[in-house]
């Protein structure tokens, strides 16, 4: 039987997490119920989704999306639109996934619950704009909308990741580079200096003294960071790492605040595409929370959520949560007010991830030519370093 990730609170309101096998979903939130607790989220293990068909690549459902919406407005029944997709799927993963679903819709069962038995693949975000289009009689154009908002999402991580890729790789070859000269060719000019014997300048000195100690302790070094980034590992799958973490992140000087207007960006088009789709405000918030990626964020929309099931509007919790900006709440009040939220929601989105647009090119220009500096600030002292002796004799033999 597969294993399933929960997520749930006790009736103290401390967050419980685990790991259950049992034979579905249902059957999860069956058992926890019955230990009283309030299940938050039940999702398939990594190691059951691999055996449901392996990992599903965002741009590969903003396809599927694409093509199922496509087929469905054309008018050609739902079996037979997702027999048409499975005959010309390449990757397997999804292809094994909708030769699933597709018998399951053939055998009777509805498409959201069809869908619903693959969580590792489909989203609950998927799944409730798929039921809301069922009932609406609108799958084709909820199709479609889901697939633009999984295209503008998988654009903005794009840009995002694409972005790093150059720093890390210098990063990397900048450490690589440097301890390639500490651990190799320093020691090979210290047996020199030790021939031509006399007094070292203190840069040599220093070099010397440095690359013995990361002989000496290059394999404790290696031990301690493969445990540090366990223990870290372990941290940050725990609620409270989780939620640690995240809230440290968010307040780092450059990439703290892209990853807010990202996580802000995100918020507004998902909740904007939800309560357009026709799925419930509370339930979207919900979703909204799941999806935000960041457990500080998450935490806010619940409390949001909490609010507005208690009758009072979305402007004022979102205010009191302290992490989104003024311009946010503002908008959103106007919204609320006007009748126009859908409206300000798209505005907010689009405007965050202009500014995601902005910040990534900015921390780019920063980022480079710092690696660059404090490469050739590196790499150039250990090289001075290594020839200020060499420089001295040299002077000294001129003279």
């Amino acid at each position: 039987m597969p294993q399933f990730k929960y997520l749930a609170k006790n009736a103290n309101g401390q967050s419980v997490s685990g790991v259950i096998v049992a034979a579905s979903q249902p059957a999860v939130v069956e058992i926890l119920r019955k230990q009283s607790l309030v299940v938050m989220s039940v999702r398939e293990g990594a190691e059951a989704a691999r055996k449901r068909g392996g990992a599903v690549k965002l741009e590969d459902l903003v396809v599927f999306g694409r093509q199922l919406a496509t087929l469905v407005d054309a008018g050609i029944p739902l079996v037979n639109s997702l027999d048409t997709l499975h005959a010309q799927l390449e990757k397997p993963g999804l292809k094994t996934v909708v030769g699933r679903v597709r018998d399951d819709v053939e055998g009777g069962v509805n498409f959201t619950e069809a869908l619903a038995k693959h969580p590792a693949v489909f989203s609950n975000l998927f799944i409730s704009m798929v039921k809301a289009g069922e009932t609406s009689g609108t799958l084709a154009e909820i199709l479609d909308r889901l697939a633009t908002y999984l295209e503008k999402t998988a654009a903005l991580e794009r840009k995002v990741k694409s972005s790093l890729v150059y720093p890390a790789i210098v990063s990397f070859m900048a450490f690589g580079i440097t301890a390639l000269l500490v651990l190799k060719v320093v020691p090979t000019f210290k047996g020199i200096f030790a021939t031509l014997g006399g007094e070292l300048p203190l840069p040599t000195r220093l070099l010397l003294q440095f690359s013995d100690f990361c002989q000496q302790y290059f394999l404790v070094g290696i031990a301690g960071g493969v445990g540090l980034f366990f223990a870290f590992r372990y941290y940050s799958n725990t609620p409270q790492g989780r939620f640690q973490i995240d809230k440290i992140t968010l307040k780092l000087p450059v990439f703290g605040v892209l990853l807010r207007k990202m996580a802000i960006a995100r918020f507004a088009r998902t909740l904007t595409t939800l309560t357009r789709s026709g799925v419930p405000i509370l339930i979207s918030l919900e979703i909204v929370g799941r999806t935000s990626g960041n457990k500080v964020i998450e935490q806010a929309v619940e409390k949001v959520r909490v609010s507005i099931r208690e009758g009072e509007t979305i402007a004022q919790p979102l205010e009191a949560c302290k992490v989104f900006p003024p311009l946010v709440v503002r908008m959103v009040g106007v919204g609320e007010q006007t009748g126009q939220l859908e409206k300000m929601l798209t505005k907010i989105a689009d405007f965050y991830e202009s500014e995601v647009d902005a910040a990534v090119g900015s921390i780019t220009s920063i980022i480079e030519p710092l690696i660059i500096a404090v490469l050739g600030v590196v790499i150039g002292g250990i090289v001075i370093a290594i020839f200020l002796p060499i420089l001295k004799i040299t002077q000294y033999l001129g003279h």
